[in-house]
């Protein structure tokens, strides 16, 4: 099968501009992250991975690493030029360059940055480097759909809601989650979503 994405899993992709650094996670990172686990807990309440302690987060880090190296998933740190500080991580997953299509989410932030406008720089980030770098097609994105704050971050954006995965994944607690499933096509990318990501910055 014939594709222009060709994505690069032993390179090192930083994407940046004014505002926000996305940088490779590194099991050094670890330290710079360990206190939103601490201070912030609320932050994981939607998520699939248990974090609780450091100790959870390590894990959860070393698996990134993993699955970077498994060229399954490629995950970023956050760093924010307006607090000068590490904020959070987000990461492409399931990518699939000869589908030229890939996954988005595992994202948060620390509150700290919720409603300054950090996510936005981010995603323009990332989706440009999507759609023009690495020439995917499609874009994904899943949530919990009781993730009503996700959800709205996305729509904002300009995703497109396609539909529910009912008892979609298993979570911490021993439920099921029913998973929100939204996209963004390369058309939508060229039509309207970079101008409209663009006028939010």
């Amino acid at each position: 099968m014939s594709s222009n994405s060709q994505f690069d899993f032993a390179k090192d992709y930083v994407l940046e501009d004014e505002r926000v650094i996305l940088r490779p996670v590194s099991i050094s990172d670890i330290s710079l992250l360990e206190e939103y686990v601490i201070n912030e807990p609320e932050l994981w309440q939607f998520s699939l991975v248990a974090i609780q302690k450091p100790a959870d987060l390590r894990g959860y880090i070393e698996s990134a690493i993993q699955s970077r190296t498994d060229k399954f998933a490629y995950a970023f740190i956050v760093y924010d030029k307006v607090t000068q500080a590490y904020v959070g991580s987000t990461r492409f997953y399931d990518i699939q360059s000869g589908f030229e299509t890939t996954q988005l989410g595992y994202t948060w932030y620390s509150k700290k940055v919720w409603g300054t406008g950090l996510n936005q720089h981010c995603k323009f980030l990332l989706l440009q480097f999507a759609f023009e770098q690495m020439y995917f097609k499609r874009v994904e994105f899943r949530a919990d759909n009781n993730n009503k704050r996700s959800i709205a971050a996305m729509q904002k954006i300009g995703c497109t809601i396609e539909g529910v995965l009912r008892s979609h994944l298993p979570k911490p607690d021993g439920t099921r989650r029913d998973s929100i499933v939204l996209s963004i096509t390369k058309e939508d990318w060229e039509s309207s979503v970079k101008n409209l990501l663009q006028s939010q910055l």
